[in-house]
């Protein structure tokens, strides 16, 4: 009991779960029936509760008052990909189903000492900016402290997945700057800070997060052996390469001249050309994968392509090496079908930069350590 404990709404698999190690979750909440089975084979069942957010109540929460309530609420609204709708449309709107619950729990003095939002990088500029300076403004009006930083996977895992995080305490101290420093204060976090409030810049704290190692693992560490891949036949390699844009058909070509072994990542995309929309496969061959997301038909599926011995061959990635790519180690137990297991990867938060967060940040701010939390 002497652990710090935590809230976990929209817990998904419980991705966040996994990477705050030495935590206690005293209560999770997940609308989704995949998810929430995912979770309850992996954890149990205690203290999961499978419901609409919005069909909460602070009565259904723990008496208790938590350490940190984290939200890692639908992102589909805000996201650079979708129709950005902001936190007032449907999805993306669950967050005040969230803030609801926040607010009460403060009437009855019972607010959590700390509150972590997840999203997507989109939040700091969805509808001009205006969603990210109004949750700014409503935790400033609140008596919050707060920042955010912008951390990518890429940090720790062969997968781009850039994600925001916003960190808001009541509590004094904490590892903080004076101004943005490190790799996770970009240049969206700084734009979007200079366009906010006076009030909530003076509420603004630059949290201070360690720079991590350099990473040492890349795409072909998280494959399965190439004797348990699906690989295409090659008529089917062949449709999906006659996708490729010229530029990066060129590179492919450049690739199988040397002969040498290469391992890359690709996704189709409908870009427009001439006025036209066209499906197009884009590789990539840097080590990294590209941002898992949750499967919305077929052109969302990411594809393993190799290149050797001057051929090439093309697979779908699979569930565990979508899971692999969040940092999920491999005892977690995979929802039943494909398609649940990807949406899990796609829909979740990367493990280790959770970690990162817990320990370079989130226990500091409790005026805890690691060790201590263990």
């Amino acid at each position: 009991m002497n652990a710090p404990s935590v809230l976990e709404f929209f817990a998904g698999g419980g991705l966040a779960r996994l990477g705050l190690e030495g935590w206690r979750t005293c209560f999770a909440n997940d609308i989704d029936p995949v998810k929430a089975r995912a979770y309850a084979a992996n954890f149990g069942p205690d203290r999961l509760v499978q419901a609409d957010i919005w069909s909460l109540g602070v009565e259904d929460l723990p008496a208790e008052v938590a350490d940190l309530a984290w939200a890692s609420s639908p992102c589909q609204d805000l996201s650079l990909a979708g129709a950005r709708g902001g936190l007032s449309a449907r999805r993306s709107g669950a967050f005040w189903g969230f803030w609801r619950l926040i607010e009460a729990l403060d009437a009855e003095g019972r607010a959590p000492r700390l509150i972590v939002i997840e999203n997507v990088v989109g939040l700091l500029t969805s509808r001009g900016g205006e969603d990210f300076h109004g949750l700014c403004d409503l935790l400033a009006s609140r008596g919050w402290r707060f920042g955010a930083l912008e951390m990518d996977a890429a940090h720790w895992l062969p997968q781009s997945r850039p994600r925001l995080f916003v960190v808001a305490t009541r509590d004094e101290g904490g590892p903080a700057a004076s101004g943005p420093c490190g790799p996770f204060h970009s240049r969206g976090v700084v734009a979007a800070w200079e366009r906010l409030s006076e009030p909530a810049r003076a509420a603004w704290r630059w949290w201070r997060l360690p720079t991590p190692s350099l990473r040492n693992t890349n795409l072909a560490a998280v494959l399965e052996t190439d004797l348990d891949a699906g690989w295409f036949d090659a008529a089917r390699t062949q449709r999906l390469l006659d996708l490729m844009a010229p530029l990066h058909r060129a590179r492919l070509d450049g690739l199988l001249a040397t002969g040498e072994r290469r391992v890359g990542a690709a996704y189709r995309r409908v870009r427009r050309e001439a006025g036209v929309r066209t499906q197009r496969l884009e590789a990539r061959f840097d080590g990294l994968a590209g941002c898992l997301r949750t499967p919305a038909g077929g052109s969302s599926r990411q594809f393993v392509i190799v290149v050797e011995n001057g051929e090439v061959r093309a697979r779908l990635l699979t569930a565990r090496e979508a899971l692999r790519l969040m940092g999920v180690p491999d005892a977690y137990a995979v929802p039943g079908s494909t398609g649940g297991a990807l949406k899990l990867a796609g829909d979740g938060v990367a493990v280790p930069v959770v970690r990162a967060l817990s320990d370079g940040l989130l226990l500091p701010l409790l005026g805890r350590s690691k060790k201590a939390a263990a």
